[in-house]
C-alpha cells in the first residue's frame, strides 16, 4: 500500500540512497517499524510509542484490514496510518458508500481511539497518479530519515493526489516544524494534512471509546 524518485542534493551520496531504500518496503507508508539500526536517535525515538505501542498499532491494522475484507470493502485505493490508536484513513475512491463503510468499520475495532476520515471521492485515480504518490511518499521518508534532529521513526507519511498526510508524535514544537519544513520541500507535495501530536499532548492518553 502504502520507482525511485530523484531526491536531489539533500541526499548527496550513495550512502543516503541506501539508507533511504531501507525504509521503502510495503508498510503502508509507515516509517515506524521499517527502520532497523537507526542508531541512538532511533532508539530514543522508539520510546515515544514503545515496542508495545507499536505492536498494538500493528494489531489494529490487521483487525481493520480483516474487517474491511469481511465487509467486502475494496481497499486498493485506501491507506491506513495508525499511531497510538489514532487511525488515519486516506485515499481516493469513486463510490462515497465505500468511504462511509470503511470509516464505520474502522470505528468498530476495539482499541481504536480516533478515526480521521481523509478519504476523497473522485471520478478517477489512475495508475500514473498512484505511482507519482508512491514516489513522493518515498521521497519524504528518505529525507526525514537523513534529516538532522528529526526522529523519523516517530512519523508515518502517506501521499494521496499530492497531499501529504502526517501522523505520529513530535518530541517538541521545534522538531515538528522541522518535519513540516522537510515535507514542504519535496517536489509534487501540493498540501499537508498535519495530524502530528506533541509528546505531552493529553490526546495521546485518552481512553478509547467503549
Amino acid at each position: 500500500m502504502s520507482g525511485a524518485a530523484t531526491i536531489g542534493p539533500v541526499v548527496g551520496s550513495l550512502v543516503g540512497w541506501v539508507l533511504a531504500l531501507a525504509v521503502l518496503p510495503a508498510l503502508g507508508g509507515c516509517v515506524d517499524l521499517a527502520i532497523a539500526g537507526a542508531g541512538e536517535v532511533g532508539v530514543e525515538a522508539m520510546r515515544e510509542r514503545g515496542l508495545s505501542g507499536a505492536a498494538r498499532d500493528t494489531n489494529l491494522r490487521v483487525a481493520i484490514n480483516q474487517r474491511w475484507l469481511d465487509s467486502g470493502i475494496i481497499t486498493d485505493n485506501l491507506y491506513l496510518q495508525i499511531w497510538e490508536g489514532r487511525v488515519l484513513v486516506s485515499g481516493a475512491v469513486s463510490n462515497p458508500g465505500v468511504r462511509a463503510d470503511a470509516i464505520q468499520a474502522a470505528w468498530q475495532v476495539e482499541g481504536v481511539r480516533e478515526v480521521i476520515n481523509e478519504v476523497e471521492v473522485v471520478e478517477r485515480y489512475g495508475m500514473s497518479g498512484y505511482v507519482r504518490d508512491v514516489r513522493t511518499t518515498q521521497d519524504i521518508n528518505a529525507r526525514l530519515l537523513i534529516a538532522r534532529d528529526i526522529a523519523s521513526i516517530n512519523y508515518s507519511v502517506e501521499v494521496v493526489r499530492g497531499r501529504a498526510f502526517l501522523l505520529g508524535v513530535a518530541h517538541d514544537g521545534s522538531e515538528h516544524e522541522r518535519v513540516l519544513s522537510v515535507v514542504r520541500g519535496v517536489p509534487r507535495v501540493t498540501s499537508i494534512a498535519d495530524y502530528v501530536l506533541l509528546r505531552n499532548d493529553p490526546r495521546r492518553f485518552t481512553v478509547p471509546p467503549a
